[in-house]
């Protein structure tokens, strides 16, 4: 039984930056075994992948936030962080975070990030 929570969604301006993370509390100890991702469901629009990060830190990104996302870990904690600049209209969407066991997917209920022009 896991339970990943989000935060930090909100309302922001073209070009300006958000600090998404979420927890992962229950049975899971430590994330160390364990690879993340954000994705992101705009209206209207089917879930898609914006980022993940293995076990041992390799990042992978979607091509539309290449160079302005930024996806981190700290096992410790049991928290994955999503650091957003440079944000654009185009970001607006509910971000959810996603944990990968075996066999398994968790997912939480997901932020709203909101980006006004």
């Amino acid at each position: 039984q896991v339970q990943l929570v989000e935060s930090g969604g909100g309302l922001v301006q073209a070009g300006g930056s958000l600090r998404l993370s979420c927890a992962a509390f229950g049975i899971i100890v430590s994330l160390s075994l364990n690879s993340m991702g954000w994705y992101r469901q705009a209206p209207g629009k089917q879930r898609e992948l914006v980022a993940t990060i293995t076990s041992g830190g390799r990042t992978n990104y979607a091509d539309s936030v290449k160079g302005r996302f930024t996806i981190s870990r700290d096992n410790a904690r049991n928290t994955v962080y999503l650091q957003m600049n440079s944000l654009k209209s185009e970001d607006t969407a509910v971000y959810y975070c996603k944990l990968q066991s075996v066999g398994i997917d968790y997912w939480g209920k997901g932020t709203l990030v909101t980006v006004s022009s």
